[in-house]
């Protein structure tokens, strides 16, 4: 191209434009398989990922018009097949895929966006059996959400005409298929919950493809069914098909033809058995109108004269009448015995005697204290005269009396026993019967006769 052999500048702008336009061109629709990476899908509704195999990498974005229009889910790791076109993004100059379309590889989209959904709904508790409601036996207003003018209702029609032909039948018609039909099926089944008066309901279609099935396999459906006050019956396909309203329903039916069946019981077996049960009802009210004359025969057989009975009774009156005499005689006697000596014991036992038995006692143990006291003070009066008299004989004052003196000699006060413990000059003091007297010592000897008879009259 004469582009390379001459010197031409370009922006960098200008060069990605260039790369962009050669590359949309020659790969304007491409086949690519590989694993999902990285996946993130914000608010914007577009979805951004990586494709990658064990040797390369690419970008992809898919945009929200074509993201929207997948029924799965995709996630990090699943391997997918994709049909891209191949472009550049110009801000950052890397080529990548925007994603026209895509299917899971190894199970086929539909099938996998089934499964997903199953197991969401699953752990949202929409196919627990807490939620399915009573079918009733009975139903005055039956409503079918299904097509007007496909097999299903000429089915239903035909069965009901054949079991119940005047039951009332309110029809919802509806598109069982392609865009926008799980919309209305979900919009019919709030329109019949809003009638008020509609028993039970029959929501489904006649047999096809997962394709064809695919409007019941909704979530905004499995939400209606779900919300429904009144007992939705699913009938989607033949038996061995099964769709997301068939587990969320409260009752699934094989074929339409199978929940018409259901719904309604034949209007002759309902004949047959409410004459069976008249008949049983018949039956056992002979039977209790048997037992209840027995009952009363046997009755008047065991029943005597009332005469007679009163007379028994009058008779039985009168002995007890008797007995409650005797008896109350017998009481009265023993509570008079019980009286007196009750009085007799409280007599004895009366305070004022007590108390007259006691000032008597009292008084005689005051005289016998005032002996007792007048005898002890005589006895201790004369031991303390013997004693007085034995302590007087050997007092030292009795001794001092005689003309006695104690001796102490000065300044320690001991008593003088001999002649031995004094000296001339020392000083003396005699205690006598009545006072002392202070001396000093002029001379000190064993023999009194020694004395002078100067000292004697000293």
């Amino acid at each position: 191209m004469q582009l390379f052999k001459e010197r031409l500048i370009l922006t960098v702008s200008a060069l990605t434009a260039l790369v962009r336009g050669l590359l949309e061109e020659n790969f304007d629709q491409v086949w690519v398989e590989g694993e999902i990476s990285n996946l993130a899908c914000p608010q914007s509704g577009h979805c951004y990922f990586t494709l990658k195999d064990a040797g390369a990498q690419i970008r992809c974005v898919m945009f929200r018009g074509a993201f929207r229009t997948l029924k799965f889910t995709p996630r990090d790791g699943m391997r997918i097949l994709l049909r891209a076109r191949m472009t550049l993004f110009e801000p950052r100059g890397e080529y990548q895929l925007s994603v026209e379309a895509m299917e899971p590889q190894g199970i086929g989209g539909l099938q996998l966006a089934f499964i997903q959904l199953k197991e969401r709904l699953a752990k949202e508790g929409l196919f627990s059996e807490l939620h399915k409601r009573e079918i009733p036996k009975l139903p005055r207003k039956i409503g079918v959400v299904t097509s007007p003018t496909g097999a299903a209702i000429r089915d239903i029609l035909t069965v009901l005409s054949r079991r119940f032909a005047n039951v009332e039948l309110l029809i919802a018609p509806v598109r069982v298929q392609g865009e926008g039909a799980a919309q209305e099926i979900a919009a019919a089944i709030a329109d019949l919950n809003r009638v008020g008066n509609v028993d039970v309901m029959i929501v489904g279609r006649g047999g096809g493809s997962l394709e064809d099935l695919w409007a019941f396999n909704e979530e905004v459906v499995a939400r209606a069914i779900h919300k429904s006050t009144v007992p939705v019956i699913s009938a989607v396909g033949h038996e061995i098909d099964f769709t997301i309203a068939d587990f969320v329903a409260d009752l699934r039916a094989a074929t339409p033809s199978a929940a018409a069946e259901l719904v309604v019981q034949s209007k002759q077996e309902l004949t047959a058995t409410v004459e069976a049960l008249s008949h049983r009802l018949q039956v056992a009210q002979l039977r209790r109108l048997e037992r209840s004359r027995a009952l009363v025969t046997a009755l008047s057989r065991a029943i005597t004269d009332p005469s007679r009975i009163l007379g028994h009774l009058a008779q039985r009156v009168d002995s007890l009448d008797s007995r409650l005499v005797r008896e109350a005689g017998l009481i009265l006697d023993d509570a008079s015995e019980r009286i007196v000596t009750l009085s007799a014991r409280l007599a004895r036992q009366s305070p004022a005697l007590t108390l007259r038995r006691n000032a008597e006692l009292l008084s005689t143990l005051s005289l016998r204290l005032d002996h007792a006291m007048t005898r002890r003070l005589a006895c201790a009066a004369e031991s303390v005269g013997l004693a007085t008299g034995t302590l007087n004989a050997v007092s030292p004052l009795a001794t001092l009396s005689r003309g006695y003196s104690i001796a102490r000699k000065l300044p320690g006060r001991s008593v003088i026993t001999s002649f031995r413990q004094l000296a001339p000059g020392d000083r003396l003091e005699l205690s006598l019967a009545a006072g002392f007297a202070l001396c000093t010592v002029e001379r000190a000897s064993g023999q009194s006769e020694s004395l002078t008879a100067s000292e004697r009259s000293v």
